[in-house]
Order: structure tokens, then C-alpha cells, then sequence
């Protein structure tokens, strides 16, 4: 009788929804006594995944790539939600087989700048920007390449919580096509590249992301230029950026170069500033910081500011 009521209990707790603490009871459970095999198979399937080593990476490289080309919004935003909590440091669940390889992300990561450089030579072949009016927005097109930077964006979120967005910076800073076309496209369009650049300069100005000053000096040649065009239209479609932390990264970020370097930078920020205004980053404060290491160390008007 003890017998059949133990197969009793267990074909119930196989049958039946779990809570988590009731998950955790069964797996002491189990570890503690030994029933026959028969017997507790299907529970113990539900309790552990077989040959997880095999299957469960190939399981969190689908998920992203399949969230990467998922056409609905509404889904796709939430999908990433779920997907970068499962996968980031501070998640509570235990990652010994849910972590992506660095090859992983990288490859999804490429093969969704590749299509961003498709579509901007379609949009480059299609749309005559002096056409472009709010009439002919080409608004699938925007969507696609706003769809793209997302992604590409959402990738790079998790790999500056894995500490491994470093190769990245090269990547972006490689673009040599993109940037070309950056230069005939619509502002409409074009302003999309800069969210990318917008979101490396926060990482290395609140320290999320540290790279040699190579890579840092090659992203500040290629992308610097173009985030000064394209920042009123960043400050008007803002899809979560804040601008004046942007506007204090970037100033961060320029101070981070030595000081010749600066030198061309800000020069070039002041000239456009000076002609576009409020359309143009206010980078004033780093500016300042710029010109006393410059010009003022050591005298007397430099020890008195910096008291």
C-alpha cells in the first residue's frame, strides 16, 4: 500500500502545474531519495534538460536571431525585453549554458549591418532626396532601417553587459560605405546611423565601455562629423536617447583623445555650432575643460579656476 500511494503522489505531481518553490522542494526531492527509474522519469524531465550542453546554446543563438528579423513591433520590443534579461549579469537565473559565445553575437551583429547597408543602397537608388517630402517618405523603407539600428543597438546592449563590445568600436569604425552614403542620404534617414555612434559615446563616458585610443580616435574621425548633421534630428526623433547625456558623453569622450586631437574636434564642433546653434550639440562645458589644459595650465588664471 506504502508503494502505491508513493506512485500515486508522483503520477499527481507529474500532472499538475508547479510553483517555483514547489519546483525547488521536488529537485531536494530527488536528490535525496532514489525511485525507480519508471517512476520518475517524466518528473525529472520536467525538472532537467537533457544533454543541455548540445541543445541550449543552439536555443539562445535562435532566439536572437529570430528577434533580429521579427516583423512585428510590439513583438519584437518585448522579445528583447525578455531575451536581455535572461541573458544579462544580473539575471536571477543560472546562465552555465544560457550564455551566447562572443562569435554568436558578433555574427548577428554583421549580418544586421550587412542589411543596413543594403537598405541604404536601395534607399540610395530609389529616393531622390529633394523628392523627399512629408508626402514621400518612403515610410516602409525609414521603418526597415530604423528596424536594423534597433537591433543592432539591442546587440550592443548586450555586449557591453557581457564586457565584450570592444571589437565593435573597430566594426563601426570600419564603415566606410555607410558613411559615404550617409553623405547623400536623407537627413530623414541618414540621422538613424547616428543612434549607434550615440550609443557608443554613453558607453565610454560613464565607463561601460573601455577600448585603446586607437579605437577611440577612429570612431571620433568617422562618426563625429556626422552626429553634428544629424543631431537636431536625434534631439527631434529621440526613440529613448537623452540628449544632454549624449551631449555630455561626446564632450567626455573628445577628452578622452590627447589634446591635438581635441584640438581639430572642437575646432570643428565650435565652426558648426557657431553657424547651426541649438541644432548642433552644446559641448560648451568640455570645451572650457579643453581650453585651460590647453592654454592655461600652469598659469596663475588656471590655478585659480581650477581652486
Amino acid at each position: 500500500m506504502f508503494t502505491k500511494g508513493v506512485l500515486s503522489c508522483l503520477q499527481y505531481l507529474e500532472a499538475v502545474p508547479w510553483t517555483e518553490e514547489e519546483e525547488e522542494k521536488l529537485r531536494n526531492l530527488f536528490t535525496r531519495f532514489k525511485f525507480d527509474d519508471e517512476t520518475t522519469r517524466d518528473i525529472l524531465g520536467r525538472l532537467y534538460l537533457h544533454d543541455p550542453e548540445d541543445s541550449q546554446p543552439n536555443v539562445t543563438r535562435h532566439l536572437v536571431w529570430s528577434i533580429t528579423t521579427c516583423v512585428n513591433a510590439n513583438a519584437r520590443n518585448e522579445l528583447k525585453s525578455l531575451v536581455k534579461g535572461l541573458l544579462c549579469k544580473s539575471s536571477v537565473y543560472e546562465k552555465n549554458h544560457l550564455d551566447l559565445s562572443k562569435d554568436d553575437l558578433y555574427s548577428v551583429c554583421n549580418s544586421c549591418i550587412d542589411s543596413l547597408i543594403s537598405l541604404f543602397e536601395e534607399a540610395s537608388d530609389t529616393v531622390n532626396p529633394e523628392r523627399l517630402t512629408k508626402k514621400d517618405t518612403k515610410k516602409p523603407m525609414i521603418e526597415h532601417i530604423s528596424r536594423q539600428v534597433d537591433n543592432i543597438n539591442w546587440l550592443l546592449e548586450i555586449m557591453l553587459d557581457g564586457q565584450i563590445a570592444e571589437d565593435f568600436v573597430d566594426i563601426w569604425s570600419d564603415q566606410h560605405q555607410l558613411l559615404k552614403m550617409h553623405d547623400n542620404a536623407s537627413p530623414m534617414v541618414r540621422y538613424e546611423l547616428s543612434r549607434v555612434s550615440a550609443v557608443l559615446f554613453v558607453a565610454m563616458a560613464t565607463r561601460k565601455l573601455q577600448c585603446r585610443l586607437e579605437a577611440r580616435s577612429g570612431l571620433l574621425q568617422a562618426w563625429f562629423s556626422p552626429m553634428l548633421l544629424d543631431f537636431g534630428w536625434l534631439q527631434r526623433c529621440r526613440k529613448g536617447l537623452d540628449i544632454k547625456v549624449l551631449q555630455e558623453a561626446m564632450g567626455q569622450t573628445l577628452l578622452t583623445l590627447p589634446l591635438k586631437q581635441q584640438h581639430a574636434l572642437f575646432m570643428e564642433w565650435f565652426h558648426h555650432f557657431s553657424r547651426h546653434g541649438t541644432e548642433c550639440p552644446n559641448l560648451s562645458k568640455a570645451f572650457q575643460i579643453w581650453w585651460r589644459r590647453s592654454f592655461l595650465r600652469g598659469s596663475e588664471t588656471y590655478a585659480i579656476e581650477s581652486r
